[in-house]
């Protein structure tokens, strides 16, 4: 065989699990477990790189079938059996296994080598005609479907009308004879779309192993690597392996388990199996399958094998071990282990565990949790009334709730969600096809499966929440329905999928904040003793920041005041200070407001007591506080009319009187007026041209943070300034407002800093001339991001965002994940030239991107104070920052 210094075939006593780039996950697992010494049927491995060089060519690499034929001949002395023998015949599965697990992504074949001829030998050497006519007729089906593309359902339907025709419940209950003709009847399946089933073992081997090779490639493969993120150019490796058979009678059996509890962590053997089955049988939700602790009372000896094998594969991986086995007529063989998916609970809950009984380190506890995964523990739950129609009952495969618009198909899913429509995917069974579908839907529902069918693998992968084997429901996927106990639900009807308890419900559901357990508490606690920058919160209200300080917020990073504002009878007191012609008029209503937002920056102060707190003065254009204008032409026209209508002359001196209000509303709106509100008349530009605003508010926060020390309680107050492009700017509002600052404090001894928001592209370039003024810098990335790019958030969003995303012209939504190339260099050079004009200068983010993990291990390493996320998203930030800190340790 011409490799040209690759070899692109092991046996599974040549590899290991540190090799699983080259064999594939599951050639690397099948090896290491040989090594371990655990039963596991002998086999090979095609490598990946024997599949890259296919893609490449398109053909199999030259001399790769004479090799697969020598190591054929070595798989039959080591078995005792013959490929294609019609004495005792040597089957073999043809398996997928890519580097990375993507569970049902490719495509498997089993029982290669069965043909008319050797399914005598099969039939003979086991003394089971049965057995030999369903490992036949299963071929036949997955080979058909993999290789030649048959329609899966017409298989499906054969062995469906056969059951009815002979009163079968279950695919084990059909007889010998009823399966032959089944087989008879798949042949006529490949006749009628131009194919013949081929009789040459050699030729179902090869083809076999191109289809593996192709699904690759798959629609449903590439769909599940965008989602997850994974290359495409890993390739999959082929695994060749002889053939044990869990279908071979009631002492024989199929089943898939986890060492722990995937749903919920806890340290448990997790598993389903099937008496009388064969490979995807389990996970297929063909039939409900058994708990695997019933194993131990069913077959005793295997089930000892099983525990014995989980123990070492758990100790040896340093992880939670997801395996696959067969037990054929007793005798246990392990077929695959992996790490095992795991919802997002389970994922703190093992992590933690297995931490403190010295599996693993702290280090790596925290490095195993993904923030994503933290992200959804915070995910609602159904908070009960006993109200609530309960629908249905099945397994509780994903936990967290979902409500959402019933479809029957991933296409229909996919469709609805371009339209921004929630949607909840119910399917009979879901499959490796359903991926995209599931992806973009709010939970699932299926009536099939069990806890480890793919529905729940791929559920708690994704994070969302499913409730599976609902078997009193009955899905028609034709008619797009349900049907339950007699309610008929049709596409559109809105449910609540309920996947921490098994249920889904009828209609819209109340929901609540999930909540947090001990062992996030315990994974977030070492995170903080890792991680080197601080964790702010963007907060607006008192109640915000209570919620920060209680998610471990130390300190305000934002408090935006205009939202003070906007609430009671503030909005109509801004407005009159908005509409005042001259100082003094503005000055009278912003002492009406001086004392509510001495209230509000109080409770701020006290509820972060200890911590800093940066309050931004005021930023938008003074239009936003205004009603709209069409509103006010609307009530003018109203006026009128009534006006028009009126007879007495009070009413018509009321009905003028408003009308002349709202007419000196509608001149101040458009005096104000501007074509682009984001780059004109706001930030420093209305405190340098109405100084007496940002004067009130800092007076207001002096008098705060005064009222707070008396009570005895430390407050760091921290005043920013926005919009700051010049540092003339800067030094000009500072001046002024240490005045003031100074002014109030009188001989209270309060520490407080100036500082600015850096939002416009210039501040960054000339940071070190406007540091010179400034205590500290806090990157403003949402308005960063516009300035840079040219985009409108609002617009962007909404109109060609996801184009961009698609065709891949932006690697991330720039609004969500900071542009590291473009704003990502600006923010550096700001970090430079910053502490060049200042060295002792304080640096943050506070833009919506700083409770991003990607954005939080990017101000990581160019080494910012702290960033600033939102209340519920601090334990995110907690953790990705301890995850930024250990990988950079790692370098």
């Amino acid at each position: 065989m011409k490799e040209q210094g690759n070899r692109y075939i092991y046996t599974f006593e040549e590899g290991g699990k540190e090799m699983a780039n080259l064999l594939g996950g599951k050639g690397a697992g099948l090896a290491e477990m040989k090594k371990l010494g655990l039963n596991v049927p002998d086999g090979f491995i095609i490598t990946t790189k024997a599949c890259i060089a296919y893609q490449k060519s398109n053909k199999m690499p030259e001399g790769l079938n004479d090799s697969i034929k020598e190591n054929m001949k070595v798989l039959e002395k080591k078995t005792g059996k013959g490929f294609g023998s019609d004495k005792n015949p040597l089957l073999v599965s043809v398996r997928s296994g890519a580097p990375i697990s993507m569970p049902g992504m490719m495509d498997t074949i089993l029982n290669v080598g069965l043909n008319d001829r050797s399914l005598k030998g099969l039939t003979e050497s086991t003394k089971n005609r049965r057995f030999a006519l369903d490992s036949y007729r299963r071929l036949k089906q997955m080979f058909g479907t993999v290789v030649y593309n048959l329609p899966h359902d017409e298989f499906e339907e054969i062995i469906q009308e056969k059951k009815e025709k002979y009163g079968r419940k279950n695919d084990t209950d059909l007889k010998a004879d009823e399966l032959e003709e089944i087989g008879k009847e798949f042949d006529e399946v490949y006749k009628k779309h131009g194919k013949t089933f081929p009789q040459d073992p050699e030729k179902q081997l090869f083809l076999s192993i191109e289809a593996v090779f192709n699904s690759w490639n798959s629609p449903r493969a590439i769909a599940y690597r965008e989602i997850n993120k994974i290359s495409n150019d890993l390739g999959t490796a082929v695994n060749i392996v002889s053939m044990v058979f869990g279908n071979t009678g009631n002492n024989s059996a199929t089943g898939v388990a986890f060492t722990r509890n995937p749903n919920t962590g806890e340290k448990e053997l997790f598993g389903e199996y099937l008496l009388n089955a064969q490979g995807e049988d389990v996970v297929a939700g063909i039939r409900t399958p058994r708990k695997i602790s019933e194993l131990e009372k069913q077959l005793p000896d295997a089930y000892r094998d099983f525990v014995k094998s989980a123990e070492i594969l758990e100790k040896n991986y340093r992880d939670m071990q997801d395996m696959e086995f067969t037990i054929e007529n007793g005798k246990f063989f392990m077929l695959q282990t992996r790490n095992g998916k795991r919802s997002a609970r389970a994922t703190v809950r093992i992590a933690v565990e297995m931490a403190k009984e010295g599996l693993i380190t702290m280090e790596e506890a925290v490095l195993r949790v993904s923030p994503e995964s933290l992200d959804i523990l915070f995910h609602p739950q159904v908070k009960k009334s006993g109200k609530e129609r309960v629908l249905g009952h099945g397994l509780a495969a994903s936990p967290g709730a979902a409500i959402g618009q019933i479809v029957f198909s991933s296409d229909r899913a996919v469709e609805l969600s371009r339209n921004k429509v929630k949607v909840i995917l119910v399917r009979p069974e879901t499959t490796a096809d359903d991926v995209r579908g599931m992806s973009v839907s709010e939970g699932f529902l299926t009536q099939k499966g069990g806890m480890t069918s793919h529905a729940a693998v791929v559920s708690r992968a994704m994070g969302k929440p499913a409730v599976v084997g609902v078997e009193s429901m009955k899905v028609n996927v034709r008619e797009r329905s349900l049907t339950i106990d007699g309610t008929i639900l049709r596409e559109g009807d809105i449910i609540t999928v309920d996947g921490t308890n098994g249920e889904f419900l009828l209609g819209v559901t109340d929901l609540e904040e999930s909540q947090v357990g001990e062992h996030i508490e315990v994974l977030l606690k070492w995170s903080d003793t890792y991680r080197k920058l601080g964790i702010r919160s963007n907060a607006n209200t008192p109640e915000e920041a209570i919620i920060a300080r209680r998610n471990g917020g130390e300190g305000i990073g934002l408090a935006r005041t205009e939202r003070m504002f906007l609430g009671g009878d503030r909005i109509e007191i801004m407005r009159s200070m908005i509409m005042s012609k001259n100082a003094e008029d503005r000055q009278f209503n912003l002492t009406k407001l001086l004392p509510m937002q001495i209230s509000d920056f109080t409770e701020f102060f006290r509820t972060m007591e200890g911590f800093p707190v940066i309050i931004r003065l005021l930023d938008p254009p003074l239009h936003e506080f205004l009603p709209d204008k069409e509103e006010v032409l609307n009530r003018i026209y109203s006026l009128k009319i009534k006006m028009i209508k009126a007879n007495e002359l009070k009413e018509i001196d009321e009905l003028m009187t408003g009308i002349n209000r709202e007419n000196e509303m509608l001149g101040v709106i458009r005096s104000l007026e501007e074509f682009n509100p984001m780059l004109g008349f706001r930030g420093c530009r209305l405190g340098i041209s109405f100084p007496e605003i940002y004067e009130t508010q800092v007076r207001a926060i002096i008098r705060a943070a005064i009222n707070v020390m008396s009570e005895g309680k430390k407050i760091i107050p921290e005043i920013m300034i926005p919009l700051v492009g010049t540092e003339r700017e800067l030094s000009i509002l500072r001046e002024r407002l240490e005045k003031v600052a100074l002014d109030e404090k009188g001989h209270y001894n309060i520490s407080y800093k100036f500082g600015t928001m850096i939002e416009i592209p210039r501040a960054c370039v000339v940071a070190d001339k406007i540091a010179a003024y400034a205590d500290f810098f806090s990157f403003g990335t949402n308005d960063l991001t516009q300035m840079t790019f040219g985009y409108s958030r609002d617009d962007a969003e909404g109109k060609f965002m996801a184009k961009y995303l698609e065709e891949k012209i932006v690697p991330n939504d720039p609004f969500r994940t900071v542009d590291a190339e473009g704003v990502g260099e600006l923010m550096k050079m700001a970090v430079e030239r910053g502490r060049k004009g200042n060295k002792n200068l304080e640096i943050g983010i506070c833009g919506e991107q700083g409770g991003d993990p990607e954005t939080i291990e990017f101000c990581h390493k160019i080494g910012l104070d702290y960033v600033s996320a939102s209340p519920y998203r601090i334990p995110i930030a907690r953790l990705s920052a301890a995850r930024a800190a250990l990988k950079d340790k790692k370098k």
